[in-house]
């Protein structure tokens, strides 16, 4: 019974999952919370991950893992390997400036031909970008730039060398210096976020880029890992055609293509999967905490804004709930925020209020998911998942306002159980 293990850091949370391979299913498990806010010490994810696998039951019989992590977030280190400040995560909106910046000075169109991608304010050639104008003595000491998941990888592999940094494409898609199609770095992108000559550049540690089925030998073999929409694509089982439909912290619409998107208008994000195939996403930033502030708000749980939600005529009374609540990535409005419009005596209810928060979040994705439709990304099947996918109001709007039938699988950790299959995998490379 050859065990293997997935790792799931989130934003929030550090989860760990134990699998039989012969039988498939989880047979142990553990988790452990993340700081809240929008840049962490590193040291705390790697706080996370131990504790979370002492509650799984350790990993001494454990042959094969891989990490899945949050996208994006810029983890800088120096020549010795030490942090230089604390990592930026995806949902830091203070690089939006930068990321317009970088747009104005190259154009959208060129950004997207060279890596897929229009730089917004999460990806990490931006926070980059930021560190360099905002922070310049912690930019003069970046010897190597990393991925959380990156960090992880390379904390567990323990060898203390920047020269031993892995990522995988999935990940390395996200940053907005490297072409998936390619599958190489664009050093001069690099070098124009960090404002240094190319030639310096080149002298700073970019984590080697692995292939899908490419392990690190050791007592407990390593996987390339990946960034969490890809591997939650990789945990459903997705293949070109399908759709995943995440609503957790953000909310995602990510369609496995066999053909990769340059999208110049920023909206779709032309990633890669884990497999060897692309990643086509929409992302907004606003996803389940919009029911959560919404619940909050009405005094009741997440069953009670359910009924009352589906209490409500459809259209809410007239209600238009627009929730920017931490800005927004798609569209692309960083500093935007939301609003409550159309208010009367009448429909100032709080059925239609819980209807229309939900209604708002459905309407965002089912601007996500147009967007993935526009670039020519085939459409065949659409699986929701996350914590938000649970809400029974979630469920029966859902088909209707993203026009399309949506299937809703049972709970499960996915991203931590498509690590947990790329680990599979190894063993039998």
């Amino acid at each position: 019974m050859p065990l293997v293990a997935g790792v799931d850091s989130s934003t929030q949370s550090c989860k760990v999952v134990v699998v039989d391979t012969d039988r498939g299913t989880v047979v142990r498990a553990g988790s452990a919370r993340h700081p809240a806010g929008s840049e962490v010490v590193p040291d705390e994810w790697w706080r996370a991950l131990q504790t979370a696998i002492e509650e799984a039951g350790g990993l001494d019989d454990v042959a094969a893992l891989s990490v899945a992590g949050q996208q994006h977030g810029m983890v800088a280190l120096d020549e010795d390997g030490r942090v230089v400040r604390p990592a930026l995560l995806w949902n830091d909106n203070r690089s939006g400036g930068a990321a317009a910046g970088l747009v104005d000075e190259l154009g959208a169109a060129a950004w997207a031909t060279a890596t897929g991608l229009v730089p917004v304010a999460s990806f990490t050639v931006s926070k980059l970008r930021w560190l360099a104008d905002h922070e310049p003595e912690h930019a003069a000491r970046v010897a190597a730039v990393a991925l959380p998941h990156d960090w992880l990888t390379w904390k567990l592999r323990g060898t203390g060398r920047l020269e031993d940094l892995t990522t995988d494409r999935s990940d390395a898609s996200g940053t907005g210096y490297f072409d998936p199609v390619t599958n190489e770095y664009r050093r001069d992108l690099l070098a124009h976020a960090l404002r240094r000559d190319v030639s310096a550049a080149e002298e700073i540690v970019l984590p080697r880029v692995l292939g899908p089925r490419e392990a690190i030998d050791g007592p407990l073999v390593l996987g390339p890992g990946c960034g969490d929409n890809a591997g939650a694509a990789l945990g459903l089982g997705l293949e070109p055609g399908d759709v995943m439909l995440s609503i957790g912290t953000s909310g995602v619409v990510a369609a496995v293509s066999a053909t990769p998107t340059r999208d110049v208008t920023g909206l779709v994000a032309g990633f890669a999967d884990a497999t060897g195939h692309y990643l086509p996403l929409a992302c907004t930033l606003n996803g389940s905490r919009v029911l959560d502030s919404a619940a909050t708000l009405l005094g009741v749980d997440h069953a009670g804004l359910d009924a009352l939600a589906l209490a409500a005529a459809p259209g809410s009374g007239g209600l238009r709930y627009t929730p920017y609540l931490e800005g927004e990535r798609t569209p692309n409005l960083p500093d935007a925020t939301g609003t409550l419009e159309q208010m009367t005596l009448a429909n100032l209810t709080r059925e239609n209020v819980a209807r229309a928060a939900v209604e708002g979040l459905l309407t965002l994705i089912r601007g996500a998911l147009d967007a993935i439709r526009e670039q020519g990304t085939a459409v065949r099947s659409v699986t929701m998942v996350g914590g938000g996918s649970q809400s029974r109001a979630v469920q029966t709007l859902a088909p209707d306002l993203l026009g399309t039938s949506v299937r809703v699988p049972d709970f499960a950790e996915y991203v931590a159980l498509g690590a947990a299959r790329q680990a599979r995998s190894l063993l039998d490379a």
